[in-house]
């Protein structure tokens, strides 16, 4: 009776107080006598009346701007994979997704669409919405700068970031002289349209060439140093003058600016002197998650608005605001990446693809409709590299870099990305841009930000560089050289342990390298030393307990799983080890329906079947990141199924056929390294009949007597698996264990899996 009380109450409740509305409702309808109400008669049929109302719903403000955000996000996510894929940024992708949505496609060849989707009424919460965005933005800017760097790189950083500046402004502002008659708005001022055209020449896109700069693993490196403290203090001098800038083209003169500088300049120093020194007070006594609480987080978003709204108040609009604020937050690293990870998914993912579509709704190529409207779209971007690339290179070789390095900072100084589109749109929403000029000037950020790599592979190519993707190794006839890759730090120790039971006795003729790629949307230029440092400190320890030499190696990704595939193939590795990655969903009906459609909708699944590399409906034992390792990597590789694996003294191994004889080699290096008890299993009973695996078992038998056995007839169950710290099997026997839904598999110890 008792489990049923619950059910008699809940129906008891429902019931009665129904039947009290319902009740209720009636008495009411007795009020409405003598007070004349009237009930339309629209003519319209339910039906109608239901289309009607559903079609007054999908036309609602809010349905329109949540259908435009859910488009965008698409959109923006797609394109952004494909110029990953190419070794492109991926705000290249999510600015070309802006611009196809825009009138220069979808607007072109599906107006219908195209009006329905972006209604002009429409546009001004989009606008809203991805100023958020940038603000937001523009404060992750200002915290990923670290002054310190500045200061200790200042020298020459000044000097070849300032030289990039100067160079391109005053090209910009001659190339302004030339084309101002036919191309400068009615009423805007020379200044004020050379200005903002020598600006917009002038602009570094700093978080693009960070991250670029991390990919292709320089980032250590003295040139890396060089190059990111050179774009940041391009950065706060860039925004420094386009503030300026701004200020002359609201104040119509230089003498009228100078008012509006001079409270530019004392909100700097309010924000130096008065707001730094509190933050940095609230920061120090708040360093970890724990006891960064919601109103301390809602001091630093005060802070924020407020110096935002104060910049946009002066004149020299909010961004700089965003930006100023980001920049003074407390130095403490930890307390920079605990506030990023609480605005950065929002900011990026979410409100900034807003404004990449915002600027495409803008950007009209189809108003360059003339042969002569390209040619001067072609002399801006010659303009714009010219002044930049080569402004840089020649002042990086003047201050004593060699000419590769030259020629590296002129090509990464030249990315313009996003941070050229911000100044665009200031200057389209100021009125000095013509839509034209605009167009153009939009095309110019998407082929400086485009050339950026292969302009950098160019010149590793002519200067014969090798890659410096992998570590080097050096290379003995008898070496054996395990790389292991690890995302999480403690499944690193497992995996450590496993290469350590391999090579422990084999010191000089051995090498084990650990290796950490973190995807480089996740890390952040002033802080990926420090995130280095608590990666791998984990296994260094471990290496250390153990005696084992290692190397280690770090790196920025775009793309993860490819690269741990490349580092494999072209490291002179005889071994790659991995974890394996379980899903929460494993073995549910949801699982395997996520399972099904991930194989149908994931990019690199589909890729790999038509390129004939996997099957696409496979019923495959492995995650998505793992299967795709598998296929892309040419040397062995071994996946741990990690079950507190601490010691390797007890090793069972399951055979089903003498493609599995590989197994013995690792079994004993296992014997010679750790003196592991090694027990075959004969899962076929037909492997003691076959002559190469009985000379294998003999040739290890004779060097280690006594420390392999066979077994044929023996009931695998929880007791007999449980006696053992390992078991080794091949990718051929893991598959026919689960297809034949062995039960004895949740009982086994900590598994390598091997392919050969």
């Amino acid at each position: 009776m008792k489990k049923f009380k619950n059910t008699f109450f809940y129906v008891g409740v429902i019931s009665v107080f129904s039947a009290l509305i319902y009740w209720t409702m009636q008495l009411g309808k007795g009020l409405e006598a003598g007070r004349n109400i009237v009930i339309p008669d629209s003519g319209k049929t339910q039906w109608m009346e239901f289309a009607g109302s559903l079609k007054n719903n999908l036309e609602h403000p809010l349905a329109i701007l949540l259908v435009q955000i859910l488009t965008i996000i698409l959109a923006a996510r797609l394109l952004g994979w494909v110029c990953k894929k190419i070794g492109q940024p991926t705000v290249i992708g999510e600015i070309a997704a802006g611009i196809l949505l825009g009138p220069s496609f979808v607007g072109m060849y599906f107006p219908g669409f195209s009006a329905a989707l972006f209604p002009p009424q429409s546009l001004g919460n989009l606008q809203f919405l991805s100023q958020i965005g940038l603000i937001l933005f523009m404060f992750v800017i200002g915290m990923e700068l670290d002054l310190k760097v500045l200061r200790n790189q200042a020298k020459e950083a000044v000097v070849i970031s300032h030289a990039s500046i100067v160079i391109p402004f005053a090209l910009g502002l001659g190339l302004a002289y030339f084309i101002y008659e036919n191309f400068a708005p009615k009423g805007i001022q020379f200044a004020s349209f050379g200005l903002f055209l020598g600006i917009a020449m002038s602009i570094t896109a700093f978080p693009v060439l960070a991250r670029i700069v991390q990919e292709r693993g320089i980032n250590k490196t003295r040139l890396g140093t060089v190059v990111i403290t050179c774009a940041a203090t391009d950065d706060i001098t860039a925004w420094c003058l386009l503030a300026a800038v701004i200020a002359i083209v609201k104040a119509g003169s230089f003498v009228s600016a100078i008012y509006i500088i001079f409270l530019a300049a004392a909100y700097v120093l309010v924000m130096l002197k008065v707001i730094r020194p509190f933050l940095k007070r609230v920061g120090d006594l708040h360093t970890t998650r724990e006891n960064l609480s919601r109103p301390v987080v809602a001091i630093f978003f005060l802070i924020l608005i407020l110096s935002s709204y104060a910049t946009e108040i002066i004149g020299i609009h909010a961004l700089f605001g965003a930006f100023m604020a980001g920049a003074i937050m407390p130095e403490n690293m930890k307390f920079r990446s605990i506030f990023i990870e609480k605005v950065e998914d929002v900011s990026l993912v979410l409100l900034l693809p807003l404004f990449f579509v915002f600027t495409g709704l803008r950007t009209e190529i189809g108003l360059l409709n003339d042969p002569y409207l390209w040619k001067v779209c072609g002399l801006i971007i010659v303009v714009a590299v010219a002044g930049k690339f080569i402004g840089s290179a020649l002042a990086a070789k003047f201050v004593g870099q060699n000419w590769k390095d030259s020629l590296t900072i002129g090509a990464l100084m030249n990315t313009r990305g996003l941070m050229e589109l911000v100044v665009l749109n200031i200057g389209y929403d100021l009125g000095v841009l013509t839509p034209e000029i605009f167009a153009m000037m939009v095309i110019m950020a998407l082929v400086t930000t485009f050339m950026t790599g292969p302009a950098l592979d160019l010149i590793n190519f002519i200067f014969k560089k090798k890659d410096g993707l992998v570590p080097q190794i050096i290379s003995q006839a008898n070496r054996f050289a395990i790389l292991l890759s690890f995302g999480n730090p403690e499944t690193g120790k497992s995996l450590l342990r496993l290469a350590n039971a391999l090579v422990r006795k084999a010191k000089e003729n051995s090498s084990v390298t650990a290796m950490h790629l973190s995807s480089s949307n996740e890390l952040h230029a002033y802080n990926i030393d420090e995130y280095e440092k608590e990666s791998f400190a984990p296994v260094i320890a471990e290496s250390k307990h153990l005696n084992q030499k290692i190397t280690t190696f770090f790196k920025a990704s775009i793309d993860i799983d490819s690269d741990i595939a490349g580092v494999a193939n072209k490291g002179n590795y005889d071994l790659l080890l991995v974890g394996f990655q379980q899903s929460i969903f494993e073995g549910s009906l949801l699982g395997k329906v996520l399972g099904f459609t991930a194989r149908i909708i994931n990019p690199n699944r589909f890729i790999n079947k038509v390129t004939g590399k996997e099957k696409l409906f496979e019923n495959t034992p492995f995650d998505e990141r793992t299967q795709l390792i598998l296929s892309k990597t040419e040397i062995p590789v071994g996946i741990l199924i990690d079950k507190n694996l601490s010691f390797i003294k007890r090793v069972f191994i399951p055979v089903f056929d003498a493609a599995d004889e590989f197994l013995f080699t690792y079994a004993q290096k296992m014997i010679t390294n750790t003196g592991a008890r090694i027990t075959l299993m004969d899962m076929t009973g037909n492997i003691k009949n076959d002559e190469a695996v009985i000379q294998s078992v003999a040739a290890i038998e004779k060097g280690s007597p006594g420390y392999i056995s066979i077994l044929s007839e023996v009931k695998i169950e929880r007791k007999f698996l449980q006696q053992y710290d390992l078991m080794l099997i091949s990718v051929d026997g893991w598959k026919k264990l689960l297809a034949a839904q062995s039960l004895w598999l949740n009982y086994t110890p900590s598994n390598l899996i091997l392919k050969p």
